[in-house]
């Protein structure tokens, strides 16, 4: 087996989102297979390009047309693998910083706005009814309560007890490979029957594949409805979630 690829695979989320585990990540892989040497070419950099093709396929999709909505399709999931790459290319070159993660947790949020964004104005621009505009507010509001809840309920326990950081991270399981080049064809396959579940997680992996379908089938509106609905669902539910772990002093690292 080459040694290169198998140290970047190693580089691999082992608990990816749904898309991202078995699509998005594994191309990432594939192209910084012939980039990660390349000095010039920074974690950083890689995560700037990501952000200005998510910038163009929004554009992209406030233009309309079928030919834009397929391309800006194309452009959301190329724009996702280079969110892959950006972290796989610090962890390979072992670079990883405190910098790097902020900007690329800073600019998923705002990727999530505006394809969100552009969505509910292309559908707006093709109904001529400001429902899909609400939905799509709707969405990014809730969406954006799920990450709010998290970080305040990190502050909140941080104030009551400066080592809850420390306890989490030491109570936390180490995942192990189970599926990738060095396992067999049934055990990725196991693996992948396994994963399809974190479909229902509704996160930004799963975003991807339901904007891309969307613009691709030129159903917006029925799109803008699923996001809505659970974004409101796990919004709130994460937001009480963690209401009640602060109220039993739960140190439960519950995910966004």
């Amino acid at each position: 087996m080459n040694v290169k690829f198998k140290k970047l695979w190693a580089t691999k989320t082992k608990d990816d989102e749904w898309w991202s585990s078995f699509v998005t990540s594994p191309l990432a892989i594939l192209l910084n297979y012939f980039v990660v040497d390349i000095k010039y070419l920074t974690p950083n950099k890689i995560t700037l390009i990501s952000f200005i093709t998510a910038i163009i396929a929004s554009v992209l999709i406030v233009i309309g047309g079928t030919s834009n909505f397929i391309m800006a399709a194309i452009l959301i999931n190329l724009s996702h693998v280079f969110d892959c790459m950006d972290g796989q290319m610090a962890r390979y070159r072992k670079t990883t910083s405190a910098s790097g993660s902020y900007y690329d947790k800073l600019t998923d949020q705002i990727q999530v706005t505006l394809w969100f964004g552009s969505v509910g104005y292309a559908a707006y621009a093709q109904s001529g009814s400001v429902l899909p505009v609400l939905l799509s507010l709707i969405g990014i509001a809730f969406y954006s309560l799920r990450g709010y809840v998290k970080y305040v309920s990190i502050y909140t326990q941080m104030t009551l007890n400066s080592n809850y950081l420390e306890e989490v991270s030491k109570n936390k399981p180490n995942r192990e490979s189970v599926a990738g080049i060095e396992f067999s064809v049934i055990k990725n396959l196991q693996w992948f029957i396994s994963e399809q579940k974190k479909i229902i997680s509704f996160d930004e992996g799963v975003f991807v594949f339901m904007l891309s379908f969307s613009l691709i089938l030129n159903i917006l509106t029925p799109m803008l409805w699923l996001f809505a609905l659970s974004q409101a669902f796990y919004g709130l539910y994460r937001g009480l979630q963690r209401g009640l772990n602060l109220e039993h002093h739960k140190n439960d690292d519950v995910k966004k």
